[in-house]
């Protein structure tokens, strides 16, 4: 009877190219310079990486994420930290740069543990944002309310309510038509008086 083979058993292509790549890699060593020979390894992991690399947040800008194709070929994850090759052109090693020095977060002659590693950090970096933007934030310069300055021998007083002013108009305006209706009166009867005074006269 034939046993069924577990599928995760089996080896990937995507496995297969990347163990290929390895091998033509060490194949190199003996016809290239080292630096190529790292840069290649390098590449293989930047490779492996990318999908982690896609799924970080875009608006996230403390990663690096590039190769740079110097004197030693490195695999940058930030300003402070980044994957490159031992002496030995077969160890990778993810180091950290901090203000104490530099730190060997892993190393490894396999890619599996280097590539989860980074991924450990990406992730913690990633949550200690987050924690930083959710973070209650206290204001280090106190602000006061503006009152604009009051001239020497003034104070403030309080302000009338609105229907209160509206009221007090109306009244104003009410007593201001008053007014002057009883002048307009008193002028139309004294013009009326001055027309007719001879014909008022002969009554006196």
């Amino acid at each position: 009877m034939k046993e069924n083979s577990n599928p995760r058993d089996r080896l990937s292509l995507a496995e297969a190219v990347r163990g290929a790549q390895l091998a033509a890699a060490d194949r190199n060593d003996f016809i290239t310079d080292a630096k190529e020979a790292d840069l290649a390894r390098i590449e293989v992991l930047a490779q492996d990486l990318q999908e982690v690399f896609e799924d970080v947040p875009v608006d996230d800008p403390q990663w690096q994420f590039a190769v740079s194709k110097g004197q030693q070929p490195r695999l940058w994850i930030d300003v402070t930290s980044h994957v490159a090759m031992g002496r030995d052109r077969r160890t990778y090693r993810f180091v950290r740069d901090t203000r104490h020095g530099r730190i060997l977060v892993a190393e490894s002659t396999d890619i599996r543990p280097i590539a989860d590693a980074v991924t450990n950090y990406i992730a913690e970096r990633i949550v200690e944002r987050q924690q930083m933007m959710e973070g209650n934030r206290v204001g280090l310069i106190e602000t006061k309310p503006f009152k604009e300055p009051l001239q020497p021998g003034l104070y403030m007083q309080p302000s009338p309510p609105v229907a209160a002013i509206k009221q007090k108009s109306r009244l104003s305006s009410f007593i201001t038509a008053v007014y002057w209706f009883f002048i307009g009166a008193a002028v139309g009867t004294g013009v009326l008086v001055v027309a007719f005074w001879d014909r008022f006269s002969q009554y006196f």
